[in-house]
């Protein structure tokens, strides 16, 4: 196997360095932990798409996370009405994949400078957002910090409870088990560094050119509001009783299916065909394929994990909020937790996808 040119760290990502500093970070913050048993008792270990507290017997989980450079494109075209769902769903999405039913979320503005008319339209998507994951937005900060932020960045913090005994980390992963994917909507919230440099520091395209692959402008294409799962992924929860795991396609991609406490590894053998967006970043940065599988979702954004004989009830479920879902592959026996994609000769553990 050959290792692929790293593309997404010479575009300013390095997942690498973020993974060595995030072990250093979880040495330390894990001594704040209260002991087992004790009002605010954390449940999980790190690395989960969320984590879970205990509160006097209720399980209460919490996630954070951004839209990241998105808000750039926001920026260059001034529409900030769309981006408030990508925070809202980056953030309940995470939540379902503990097996939480999200509540409510507070969101965090940095703004170069204040201007009443663009945090409006921030707070339009961000209710929007929260219509669509049936929460509520209970509060917020706004900074204005220009000396440090250019534009702005939008960041939340979302909550939800969960059953202690209930908490769904993809511990009983079995081989055979079916893996269900539901489709993205475009690039979602993660991968626009390398897309940045591939439309706009490699070639010198505007915002308002338009693709004809895409049938839209390049503006409108990566604009797209993040896919909420919520609805789908709580009905799943609610009547198919063994739900093995729950996973966001975030950065990462398909790595993310090891984001699970069984060791297994995955076959994804029958993948729907990649979405023009992501071809055309491939085609002007000249990035492999083992890499775009590394850092994008590549058509499919959100994924669960159910036994066999689940699976046509939990295909039609995720299909019923007008988004496609499709069976991509199955669950193996695997200690090193290799995620395959046959159909593109590619192989991934950790953070990277090699070519077979």
């Amino acid at each position: 196997m050959t290792v692929i040119q790293d593309h997404y760290r010479d575009a300013g990502v390095d997942t690498d360095e973020a993974d060595a500093g995030l072990a250093r970070l979880k040495h330390r913050i894990v001594r704040t932990w209260p002991p087992a048993g004790a009002l605010g008792a954390v449940q999980l270990d790190i690395g989960y798409f969320a984590n879970v507290v205990d509160i006097n017997g209720q399980g209460i989980a919490i996630s954070t996370d951004g839209i990241g450079s998105k808000a750039m494109i926001a920026s260059w075209l001034r529409k900030y009405d769309t981006v408030g769902i990508d925070c809202v769903a980056m953030n309940v999405n995470d939540l379902i994949c503990v097996g939480a039913t999200p509540v409510s979320m507070v969101d965090y503005i940095a703004i170069e400078k204040a201007e009443a008319s663009v945090i409006d339209a921030l707070s339009v998507g961000l209710c929007e957002g929260a219509r669509a994951a049936r929460i509520s937005i209970s509060g917020g900060e706004i900074a204005q910090l220009k000396d440090m932020v250019h534009g702005f960045d939008l960041a939340g913090t979302a909550i939800g409870y969960v059953p202690l005994d209930r908490i769904l980390v993809g511990a009983n992963i079995e081989q055979g088990d079916v893996v269900i994917g539901i489709e993205s909507n475009g690039i979602h919230s993660n991968g626009f560094s390398l897309a940045r440099r591939a439309f706009f520091e490699k070639n010198n395209y505007k915002l308002s050119h338009y693709f004809e692959e895409l049938k839209s402008d390049l503006g409108t294409e990566l604009l797209r509001p993040t896919h909420i799962y919520v609805q789908e992924a709580v009905e799943l929860m609610q009547r198919v009783a063994k739900v093995r795991a729950l996973i966001h396609v975030t950065s990462d991609g398909f790595l993310n299916l090891t984001r699970v406490k069984s060791d297994v590894g995955y076959v994804l053998d029958a993948l729907p065909p990649v979405p023009a967006i992501f071809s055309i970043i491939q085609r002007l940065d000249g990035t492999g394929d083992a890499e775009m599988f590394s850092v994008f979702n590549m058509g499919i954004g959100f994924c669960a994990v159910v036994p066999e004989a689940d699976a046509p009830l939990a295909v039609a479920i995720l299909s019923s909020q007008g988004k496609r879902a499709h069976r991509i592959g199955h669950a193996v026996c695997d200690a090193a937790r290799n995620v395959t994609l046959p159909q593109h000769r590619l192989i991934g553990q950790g953070k990277h996808f090699r070519r077979q």
